[in-house]
């Protein structure tokens, strides 16, 4: 026969509504899903700065390396498009930059700073918990005496139990209600927190978006003297490619 551990007995008395436990579920549900979601937009904007920054400096690279060629040294037109390349990928990384440390100020430091909240929250919820747990204990314990004869020891230790439930029983009600008026307070505050941060990247974003315009818009004049259009330069290229097919060094065998 398999040991069965003593159970602590649980208050015949309800100590907590149905109604009021379901809110309380219901609201620290949110948060949690709140939590999780400000986590995980934190992450991603990380990742999408960092991947901005990672694309405008592989540009400036790829255009640095054009511009180094030895094409470029033997062809001044071919200089001269590359040296505008260049230019315009080193002032994109610059905007880049900006827009970047922008967001950063912004946004993610913001969502870091609302993701340090929750810690102090769940323990708070965990002494909520614990209080709740004790208040339940001790209830039974004085019930348990409630039961009894009522002899004089047995009275002597049902007013000592009642005088140990009365703080513990303040204690609970005091935290559930202090959570219960919070929580919804803390949850709808995060329209007002964000709001400002989301408007800021909006703004980023555009101010960055049309100075790129402005920047690919020169180098367009600049480069595209011809004023050929794609499918032009496209038949261009293939005829270009298939001359160097027809060299005999590329030939198939």
């Amino acid at each position: 026969m398999s040991w069965i551990p003593f159970k602590i007995g649980q208050p015949k008395k309800q100590i907590v509504s149905k109604t009021v436990e379901r809110d309380f579920e219901r609201e620290y549900d949110k948060l949690q899903k709140l939590e999780d979601q400000t986590k995980k937009l934190h992450k991603d904007m990380k990742k999408s700065t960092e991947a901005d920054v990672a694309m405008s400096k592989a540009a400036v690279k790829i255009s640095g390396d054009l511009l180094s060629n030895p094409l470029c040294e033997q062809d001044q037109s071919f200089l001269d498009f590359m040296a505008a390349l260049d230019t315009a990928m080193k002032r994109m990384d610059a905007f880049n930059q900006e827009k970047v440390n922008q967001i950063q100020k912004t946004v993610i430091d913001p969502l870091k700073k609302y993701s340090s909240v929750f810690p102090s929250l769940n323990m708070a919820v965990k002494r909520r918990e614990q209080a709740l747990q004790d208040y339940k204990r001790l209830q039974a314990k004085v019930e348990k005496y409630e039961e009894k004869e009522k002899t004089g020891p047995i009275m002597v230790k049902l007013h000592q139990a009642r005088e140990e439930l009365r703080p513990v029983r303040d204690d609970f009600d005091a935290k559930n209600k202090q959570l219960l008026d919070e929580m919804p307070k803390f949850y709808h505050s995060r329209i007002d927190y964000f709001q400002p941060s989301f408007e800021a990247l909006i703004r980023a974003q555009v101010v960055y978006f049309t100075e790129m315009h402005k920047i690919f818009s020169d180098l367009t004049d600049q480069i595209d003297q011809a004023g050929l259009t794609d499918e032009q330069r496209e038949r261009e290229n293939e005829a270009k490619l298939t001359e160097l097919r027809a060299l005999s060094i590329v030939a198939d065998d």
